[in-house]
C-alpha cells in the first residue's frame, strides 16, 4: 500500500476503486455488503425477488441510517474534518481488505506508513502567483532601496512578543501531559502573519526581484498554514500532526528564501 496521485493504493489499484466497487450492481458497495451479511457477487442473496440494495435500504430506514450506512451526522461531508475522512476511509479500507483476505501484519504496517506519508505531504491550501504581486519595471537603486525599506517596515510592524516556536516548544514539552489551551496563544501570531503577507503583496516590487519576493511570500504562507493546522490539535489530529511534521522543514525553506532575497537586494544596491 502506498500514497498515489488518487489517494492510497493497494498493489496497483487505488483503494478508492476497491472501496467503491459494486460487483453485482445492486447499489451496495462490496465491503458494505460484507457488513450486512449479503453476497457482494449476487444481487438477490436470499432469492426472494427483492434485490439486496432495496432490502438494505429498508433496514437502514428502519434503523434511521443514511444511504451510506452511518448516521447522517457522521457522513455530513460539509462537517467532516481531515481526521474524520481518513477514519472513514480507513474503516472502509480494512473492511475491503478483510473481505479480500488482504489484512495481515505487513498490510497493517503499510497502512501506518501510508498515513505517515499522508501527514507529511499534506498539500498547501494557498499558493500565490506573480499575477498577485504589484510588479514594477523600475530597477533603479532608489526603487530597490524603497522596496527594501518597505519590506523591513512591513515585517517589523507586525512583530509579536512570543514566537510560534516558543509556543510549540511549551506545547510539546511534556508528551504525557499536553495542554491544547496553550495553542490559543498562536492566535496573535496567525493574525500577525496574515497581516505580513497582505502587506508584502501590496509592495511595489522591482521585476528582477519578483520571483524571489514571491518565493518569500509563499514560504511564509506555508508556515502560516502549519500554525493554523497545529491549532486544530483537539478537533483534527491529522491536520495538526501534518502542521507539526512540516513546520521545521518550512522554517528552513523560509530561511533560504530570506537569504536569497536579501542577497539579491544587496547585489542590486551595490551595482
Amino acid at each position: 500500500m502506498q500514497e498515489g496521485g488518487d489517494g492510497l493504493v493497494y498493489d496497483t489499484e487505488p483503494l478508492a476503486n476497491l472501496i467503491s466497487k459494486d460487483a453485482d450492481g445492486d447499489g451496495i458497495v462490496d465491503w458494505e455488503e460484507n457488513l450486512w451479511g449479503t453476497n457482494p457477487n449476487k444481487k438477490d442473496t436470499n432469492d426472494d425477488g427483492i434485490e439486496d440494495g432495496k432490502e438494505i435500504a429498508r433496514l437502514k430506514a428502519e434503523q434511521n441510517l443514511s444511504a451510506k450506512g452511518e448516521s447522517s451526522l457522521v457522513w455530513d461531508e460539509a462537517n467532516l474534518t481531515k481526521t474524520d475522512k481518513f477514519s472513514r476511509e480507513l474503516i472502509a479500507t480494512v473492511a475491503t481488505l478483510s473481505q479480500n483476505g488482504g489484512v495481515d501484519q505487513e498490510t497493517i504496517d503499510k497502512i501506518g506508513i501510508s498515513l505517515a506519508e499522508q501527514v507529511k505531504n499534506m498539500p498547501v491550501e494557498k499558493v500565490y502567483k506573480l499575477s498577485d504581486l504589484k510588479i514594477i519595471k523600475d530597477e533603479s537603486v532608489r526603487a530597490v532601496q524603497s522596496y527594501k525599506n518597505i519590506m523591513s517596515s512591513t515585517i517589523n510592524k507586525h512583530q509579536t512578543k512570543r514566537t510560534a516556536i516558543d509556543i510549540l516548544e511549551e506545547f510539546l514539552a511534556d508528551q504525557n501531559n499536553i495542554d491544547p489551551t496553550i495553542l490559543l496563544e498562536l492566535d496573535p501570531i496567525i493574525l500577525q502573519t496574515q497581516n505580513v503577507i497582505g502587506g508584502l503583496i501590496e509592495i511595489n516590487t522591482p521585476q528582477s526581484l519578483s520571483v524571489l519576493h514571491l518565493n518569500f511570500i509563499n514560504s511564509i504562507q506555508q508556515i502560516l498554514e502549519n500554525i493554523i493546522n497545529i491549532k486544530l490539535y483537539d478537533s483534527d489530529a491529522i491536520m495538526a500532526l501534518s502542521g507539526i511534521s512540516q513546520y521545521e522543514k518550512n522554517i528552513e525553506m523560509l530561511d533560504m528564501a530570506t537569504k536569497n532575497l536579501g542577497n539579491a537586494m544587496i547585489q542590486k544596491l551595490n551595482n
